[in-house]
C-alpha cells in the first residue's frame, strides 16, 4: 500500500459489525445456511447453524476470515454429540486447511488461482460456496445504514487523522456498502480480504508512517485487537450489542484522548476489558 501520511494521525476502521450493523444478516442469511447446502450438512443442521453463529458472532472467533471460520466451525462440529450420535460424517476439508496455511490473501482471486493449479473438488466446493454467498449478500444487504455517530465520528477525524477501511470483506462489497451510504469519502483506502490479513492492513498503511501512538483501529472483533497489538498500536472496541453506544463513547471522549494522546493506559485497558468479557472462547455445549 503506497499510502503516504497527509495527517498527524491514522486510524483504521472495521466494517461488518463496526461501521455497519450487517453482520447478522450476512451470517444468518448468506453464510450459514449456503454452509449447510455447499458442505452438505443438512442431517446436523441445527448443530451446524448453531455452531456456525456461535464461531462467526458470538465468540472470540467473531469477524475472522469466512475460509478460516468454516475450518473452526468444523473442528467444532466434528466434537459435537449431535453429530456423532447420527454417525454423521463430516466433509474432509484438508486441502482448504493447507490453503490457509500457505495464504494470506483469504480471497475469491486467490483461491481461484489456486483452484486452477490444484484441481480438488474440495478446494472447487469452498470457491463455489463463497461466490454463492457473495452473490446474496449482493442481493439481500442493502439499506443499512451505519451505526449511529460512525458518520460523525468520521466527521470529526477527517481533519486530523488519514483513514482506511480494514476489513476481511470482499473489496467489491465493502466499496459498494461505503459509497452506498456516502461515508467512502472519508478514507484514503478500501482494504478488503484481497489486500490480505488486518495485521498487514495496519502494517503497509501505517506502521513506521506515524508513531504508534498516533494508530488507532476501530473493531468489533478480536481479529481487529490483535492486528492492533501485532503492529503495537492502539484499539477501540466497538461492543457487539451495544454498537450505539460505543459509537457515541467514541465520539463524545474517544476521539478527544485518542488527538490529545491521553488514550494509552487505563482507558483503552478498560475498554478492552469490558470488551473480551463479551466473547467466550468456548461455546457453552462444550
Amino acid at each position: 500500500m503506497g499510502l503516504r501520511p497527509e495527517r498527524d494521525f491514522f486510524v483504521g476502521i472495521d466494517s461488518d459489525g463496526c461501521a455497519f450493523d450487517t453482520m447478522e444478516i450476512k451470517q444468518k442469511e448468506c453464510f450459514c445456511p449456503n454452509f449447510i447446502k455447499f458442505w452438505g450438512l443438512q442431517p446436523v443442521a441445527t448443530a451446524a447453524r448453531q455452531t456456525w453463529e456461535f464461531v462467526n458472532l458470538y465468540s472470540s472467533h467473531r469477524g475472522t476470515n469466512r475460509f478460516l471460520a468454516v475450518i473452526e466451525t468444523m473442528r467444532l462440529l466434528s466434537e459435537r454429540k449431535e453429530v456423532k450420535t447420527r454417525n454423521f460424517i463430516l466433509p474432509d476439508i484438508t486441502a482448504l486447511s493447507e490453503w490457509v496455511s500457505k495464504e494470506t490473501r483469504l480471497g475469491n482471486p486467490a483461491l481461484a488461482e489456486y483452484a486452477a493449479v490444484v484441481n480438488d473438488k474440495e478446494i472447487d466446493r469452498a470457491l463455489a460456496w463463497s461466490k454463492k454467498v457473495n452473490e446474496d449478500i449482493s442481493q439481500i444487504v442493502f439499506d443499512i445504514p451505519p451505526f449511529p455517530m460512525v458518520k460523525e465520528s468520521l466527521e470529526r477525524l477527517q481533519n486530523h487523522a488519514d483513514m482506511i477501511v480494514v476489513s476481511q470483506t470482499p473489496v467489491e462489497a465493502l466499496k459498494r456498502e461505503w459509497e452506498e451510504h456516502g461515508i467512502d469519502r472519508y478514507t484514503k483506502l478500501i482494504a478488503g480480504q484481497e489486500f490480505g490479513t488486518k495485521s498487514e492492513h495496519l502494517k503497509y498503511a501505517a506502521k513506521g508512517k506515524y508513531p504508534d501512538n498516533h494508530i488507532l483501529m476501530i473493531g468489533d472483533a478480536p481479529g481487529d485487537m490483535k492486528a492492533a497489538h501485532n503492529n503495537g498500536v492502539l484499539f477501540y472496541p466497538i461492543n457487539p450489542g451495544s454498537e450505539d453506544q460505543s459509537w457515541e463513547q467514541f465520539y463524545k471522549e474517544g476521539i478527544d484522548r485518542f488527538l490529545a494522546q491521553e488514550y494509552i493506559g487505563k482507558y483503552q485497558d478498560k475498554l478492552i476489558a469490558d470488551f473480551e468479557k463479551l466473547l467466550p472462547v468456548k461455546p457453552h455445549w462444550a
